[in-house]
């Protein structure tokens, strides 16, 4: 059998080289580069090709299977039982091979792009400078990525010559930076305003300048530690906040950002940068992503909206907020989605909470009942990714506002930027009611009537006991926690009627600006203000892949989780489900070192390229 197979093999290249000088191997509808590129129409698909990357990197396991997440969650099933999101693999891993990939081919399309933009120079100058400008812009954000991941990666700048020349050393990571920063500042003079563009689906200047300012926020923590990179992260900051044409603005509501993104309503005053997702699958046009099935509430119901549920939250992130902070019951969900039997958007109301069960609760940012595309798939969803919001830009400048070297407490800019943030978060509802007189004679309870104060939204109850008022209980609110009302600005007046009683009274306290603002301690130096800002970020944008970046560049993610792993073990001991003791003995515990700072090389890159190496401890 052996022998057949070789002699007919044989046979076959015998007879292709026979044939080889009568045929024309090259396809004849081969085209060169030159060939193409040669309208808008033509470098706007091949721009889409490079946008497309984008789609590919944030559909799925960056939201809850890279471990991006850090300390605000952690992986909840059971199987894979290695991989990143248990700090458990190796270099040869599939998904820290197809994240390299996936970056590298946005690159390479960029590339050839960039190589071709100008092959037909009769084309509109305008339009050959907007595709540049993105085109550039998506290529360093891919290098961000990477840089973020890997630590120092080959630069690739240029279309690959040939098959042969791969062998391509890595670039320091300092390298990887002066380049994304000199890519995105030449864009960032090419690309439309967002305004012109309308939505926050396509690279615009105030995207570009706020992952500017990301970006030299990277550049002066570790591993580069380049601390004159925080003025010029300020100052494109700055340039985002002070664009009067942009206007950008907080959206009044928390919730409301993502129920935005989830009825695909586009928010160009705070959503700066998103990448796109449409559709339910049903037709060609459809690309649906993740977000809200594998990083949202559990449900099998799927007229709510399926959800895998792959992440639920850590007691830290839960603890992080104060009460009055209304981020924390839209962020971390305070129930549960009903069955299928059930109607949609039907929730039964978790009533309490502590260390040990708050470990059993899912973020709840990205909610599929918002969801306007029906009927609502179950392996897929439309609901946009946010990759910048103008909170993030308010809170980078604060950030990057303290670090600067001539700034030795925090500047009244840098504190009132984190206050507008946290004032967009707070409660303006009631925040205690104090019974000043039971009353006598309550059979029932009696209605409660909260009037005046300019605010709306308030249910409570009362509840009795021995023919008097004991106290008000406010109702489940999805969306604020409780149904305390919103925009008091003054306290309400209390009233009770009904209830064949007479004679109770009550008094209410309401939530102010006050409440939101930093407080005086943290402001007093600059070592209190930035640990106050590590916190903010994480109250608001927990869950947004962000956080083990930022871990990292303050140098402090190995403390950070196994500061984490002893809080867990405290917490919920050893007798506990085989999902907690993954938690912390197989992931947050012992596995996680220095090298965790880093996803290795891949190792079928190492192989092909052998002007690589390993990153230490891999």
């Amino acid at each position: 059998m052996k022998y057949s197979y070789l002699l007919l093999s044989a046979l076959l290249l015998a007879g292709f080289s026979a044939c080889k000088k009568q045929l024309d191997t090259k396809p004849k509808d081969f085209f060169e580069p030159s060939d193409y590129y040669q309208n808008a129409e033509q470098l706007n698909i091949a721009l889409n090709g490079v946008y497309d990357n984008l789609s590919v990197v944030y559909s799925n396991p960056i939201h809850f299977r890279w471990g991006f997440e850090g300390d605000e969650a952690w992986y909840v099933k059971s199987a894979p039982l290695t991989g990143p999101h248990i700090y458990d693999f190796t270099a040869a891993n599939s998904e820290i091979q197809s994240f390299w990939n996936t970056l590298y081919i946005g690159i390479g399309r960029a590339n050839y792009l960039l190589a071709n933009l100008n092959n037909n120079l009769a084309i509109d100058e305008a339009v050959r400078n907007k595709v540049k400008g993105e085109a550039l812009f998506l290529r360093a954000y891919y290098y961000f990525l990477l840089v973020q991941t890997y630590g120092g990666v080959p630069l690739m700048l240029k279309p690959t010559p040939s098959v042969t020349a791969v062998d391509v050393p890595r670039a320091t990571a300092k390298e990887v930076y002066e380049q994304i920063i000199a890519d995105m500042t030449e864009a960032e003079g090419l690309v439309s305003g967002i305004n012109q563009l309308g939505f926050g689906g396509r690279v615009n200047k105030s995207a570009v300048r706020g992952i500017l300012a990301r970006v030299c926020l990277h550049m002066a923590g570790y591993p580069v530690k380049d601390q004159s990179k925080y003025k010029a992260a300020r100052d494109w900051a700055k340039k985002v906040i002070d664009d009067a044409e942009a206007g950008h603005a907080l959206n009044p509501s928390y919730s409301g950002v993502f129920i935005n993104l989830a009825a695909d309503k586009y928010d160009i005053k705070e959503c700066l940068w998103e990448v796109e997702f449409w559709g339910n699958k049903s037709d060609a046009f459809t690309e649906t992503g993740s977000v809200g099935d594998v990083n949202g509430p559990a449900s099998s119901n799927t007229a709510t909206g399926f959800a895998y549920a792959g992440l639920k939250v850590t007691a830290d992130l839960y603890y992080l907020f104060q009460e009055g902070d209304i981020r924390r019951d839209w962020s971390i969900a305070r129930f549960t989605y009903g069955g299928t039997s059930q109607p949609a958007n039907s929730k039964t109301f978790i009533t309490s909470v502590n260390r040990t069960t708050a470990y059993n609760r899912f973020p709840a940012k990205y909610r599929r009942e918002y969801e306007v595309v029906l009927p609502k798939n179950t392996t897929g969803t439309p609901i946009n990714c946010p990759l910048l919001r103008y909170a993030d830009v308010l809170m980078m400048f604060a950030e990057a506002e303290n670090e600067m070297a001539e700034n030795s407490v925090p500047t009244a800019d840098a504190i009132e930027a984190v206050n507008k943030v946290r004032r967009r978060g707070w409660c303006t509802g009631v925040k205690t009611v104090t019974i000043n007189n039971g009353g006598s004679g309550y059979t029932t309870a009696p209605t409660v009537t909260f009037a005046g104060g300019g605010g709306s939204g308030i249910v409570a109850t009362a509840s009795v006991s021995g023919g008097k008022l004991i106290g008000i209980t406010f109702a489940n609110d999805a969306v604020y926690g409780t149904s305390r009302g919103m925009g008091y600005t003054t306290v309400p007046l209390i009233t009770f009627s009904g209830g064949n009683g007479s004679g109770a009274t009550a008094t209410a306290t309401i939530y102010t600006a006050a409440d939101a603002q930093v407080p005086t301690a943290v402001t007093a130096s600059k070592e209190a203000f930035r640990a106050f800002i590590r916190d903010e970020r994480s109250r608001e944008l927990s869950g947004e892949t962000f956080r083990k970046g930022d871990l990292v560049r303050w140098d402090i993610f190995v403390s950070r989780m196994h500061e984490l792993s002893a809080t867990i073990e405290r917490d919920l001991g050893t007798s506990t489900t085989p999902a907690y003791l993954n938690l912390f003995i197989k992931g947050f515990g012992p596995n996680i070192t220095d090298r965790n700072k880093l996803w290795p090389i891949p190792t079928r890159e190492l192989t092909l390229n052998r002007a690589l190496t390993q990153n230490p401890g891999w």
